[in-house]
């Protein structure tokens, strides 16, 4: 068994968002270029393929996945709403992205490899049932956790440590049984949702934070509510929403974590994976719009879970 296997989205690079668009391929690019470097290169990379649209409706109406497909330009781009962007090469995209995950959940589950990191775009949480939104189309770690569900992982967690709020994985999250969803992210911020009073205990665990404070505040915010809350959850799956925009050299957010700060949640979902489910993880690439940044964080990340 490996214990670290990367799932590789090319198709990702053929999502076009237009000039100065922060969801860009060039974040794609930084991560497909770091890991043909000591120590990465050593991983085994496997190809995404297409996911099953039978595996997509398990999470999305299938009216909103014909209206996105048939969205689809046959050139440029064209907004779908005030920040998503479909260009001719955007389904595919979509599709691959969902499908690594899918991948990745079928041989963590099998036992082919222990951990497992998606390197795709466009990201997840921000999608809906029935609409795309904040730069998502498919909810990636979604169809994976439902995908999950159906191969025997009857409980299945996600951390979302990405600084805007899955407001479309916490709504999925209120309509399917035994997924559970824990969020910090930043608040006030898009997408103005994840306020406490609207937790589920056992379900839907969102702590927001304010802006500029940092790293400590983010450590005791785990130790104290969102790990346990995970191992009391005793999922059969861990999953992680890996946003790393939370970054103090992010364009898009201030709660200014350091790039160690992801080393540290890392390692620490890593330690519960081995204590709550064998181990089992997959993280899904979801924001971080400083190219700089994104890549140090990935490599942190990385690192953290080859150890």
């Amino acid at each position: 068994m490996h214990t670290l296997t990367l799932y590789i989205a090319r198709e990702g690079l053929k999502h076009q968002t237009g000039h100065n668009h922060p969801e860009c391929p060039e974040r794609l690019q930084a991560i497909y270029s770091l890991l043909d470097k000591s120590p990465f290169m050593a991983l085994p990379q496997i190809p995404a393929p297409e996911a099953e649209l039978r595996w997509i409706k398990r999470a999305h109406d299938p009216r909103y996945l014909e209206r996105l497909e048939n969205a689809i330009p046959d050139y440029g781009q064209i907004h779908i709403d005030n920040d998503t962007i479909l260009s001719p090469g955007s389904w595919t995209a979509a599709l691959t992205a969902a499908g690594a995950v899918c991948q990745a959940v079928d041989d963590v589950i099998a036992g082919k490899t222990l951990r497992a990191f998606c390197a795709t775009r466009p990201p997840g949480h921000h999608a809906f049932p029935d609409h795309s939104e904040g730069f998502c189309l498919l909810n990636n770690i979604f169809i994976g956790a439902l995908h999950a569900q159906s191969l025997g992982c009857a409980r299945v967690a996600i951390v979302d440590f990405d600084v805007h709020h899955g407001n479309g994985s916490d709504a999925m999250t209120r309509q399917h049984e035994n997924i559970f969803y824990a969020s910090t992210h930043q608040w006030p911020l898009y997408p103005g949702t994840g306020q406490p009073e609207d937790n589920i205990p056992n379900r839907v665990l969102n702590v927001p934070m304010s802006a500029g404070e940092g790293s400590l505040p983010f450590r005791h915010i785990y130790e104290q509510n969102i790990l346990p809350a995970v191992r009391h959850f005793q999922p059969d799956l861990l999953m992680i929403s890996a946003g790393f925009d939370a970054h103090k050299d992010d364009p898009l957010a201030q709660i200014m974590l350091e790039t160690a700060d992801f080393g540290w949640i890392t390692t620490e979902l890593a330690k519960l994976a081995q204590e709550c489910c064998g181990g089992r993880l997959v993280s899904v690439l979801e924001g971080g719009y400083n190219l700089a940044a994104l890549s140090d964080c990935v490599s942190s990340h990385l690192k953290n879970l080859m150890a």
